[in-house]
């Protein structure tokens, strides 16, 4: 059995997440109270308590998402001795879920990680007026399909593929016109659905250029060891593990298309079998069953995800 640990991103966070790690684990607890320290905000109190429209807030969300999916991976390495090096021949993370698998890997310091996400999230948030950019799923279309959809809509405006989930769930992004348009002319194509997103800015286009430039700075100014084991990153689909090209490709991810269903693909062909998501949600999981349907899957967020996952990964 191969391994690789993914990390999710934004969309999968809900009030309440890895309050029952930090309650069981000591360990995971004083990940929560590190971030907390880190960003100078009681973060903790928000991802258990909400209310829910501040911690999907794309500043909040970012770090929080980090901080349980870090809690749980710890809790592996404390309890079962179950560690990125021992165990993954790959991390991966979802968008912002790219610091998460880094830090697992000892690439980013966790209040490193913590701080970055936050300046990523409201640079991301700052990158354009609320109200003029939205994105929109596309169902039932192939990437090509998708991208092709994307650049008729255009019309002068952004509008590009934000993200590339799996074979017939794209995702665009761009100014909401276009991306209005886009909704019209996937459907002729044959879409199954197309359905506006409820995010609060145009991810992974080119209207967050001045989110891409924020965090170029604050990337230079961050000490990055090579990681554990090879990033699979969004925006090559390939495996990185040079900190000075990792820095670059974390730029033009803000900006770039999230290849997850090639990321996947690529850990597939290079042997992995077994793919398990670190921290909240199921969203990965649920995405390997169209992506590759024969590989397993575990998501590894809660006292009793570690016990499941824990004897199975000893088990082989």
């Amino acid at each position: 059995m191969t391994v690789a640990f993914t990390f999710p991103g934004q969309g999968s966070q809900t009030v309440g997440m890895g309050k029952g790690l930090a309650e069981n684990f000591a360990v995971a607890r004083a990940v929560f109270d590190e971030v907390d320290q880190a960003l100078g905000q009681k973060l903790s109190t928000l991802v258990w308590e909400g209310p829910e429209a501040e911690l999907t807030l794309t500043e909040n969300a970012q770090p929080a998402l980090m901080a349980v999916s870090m809690a749980a991976i710890r809790v592996l390495a404390a309890e079962h001795g179950i560690t990125v090096a021992n165990t993954a021949k790959f991390v991966a993370g979802h968008s912002l879920g790219e610091y998460s698998a880094l830090a697992a890997a000892g690439t980013f310091t966790l209040a490193d990680a913590a701080r970055l996400l936050k300046t990523r999230g409201d640079a991301m948030q700052a990158a354009t007026p609320v109200g003029t950019g939205a994105m929109a799923a596309l169902l039932g279309l192939d990437f090509a399909s998708a991208a092709a959809v994307a650049a008729e809509a255009a019309q002068g405006d952004v509008c590009q593929a934000a993200n590339d989930n799996s074979d017939g769930q794209v995702v665009v992004s761009g100014s909401k016109a276009a991306v209005e348009r886009a909704l019209v002319i996937a459907k002729a194509k044959g879409a199954k659905r197309a359905i506006l997103l409820p995010v609060s800015a145009p991810f992974h286009c080119a209207l967050m250029q001045p989110a891409a430039a924020v965090m170029a700075e604050a990337l230079a100014k961050v000490n990055m060891k090579a990681p554990a084991v090879p990033l699979v990153a969004n925006v090559v689909a390939g495996a990185l593990s040079d900190p000075a090209e990792i820095r670059a490709k974390l730029v033009a991810q803000v900006t770039g298309t999230v290849r997850w269903r090639e990321c996947v693909g690529y850990m597939a062909s290079h042997g992995v079998t077994r793919f398990c998501e670190i921290g909240a949600g199921k969203v990965l999981t649920g995405l390997l069953r169209k992506n590759v349907p024969d590989a397993s899957g575990l998501a590894i967020g809660t006292p009793e995800d570690i016990a499941v996952a824990a004897a199975q990964l000893k088990r082989g």
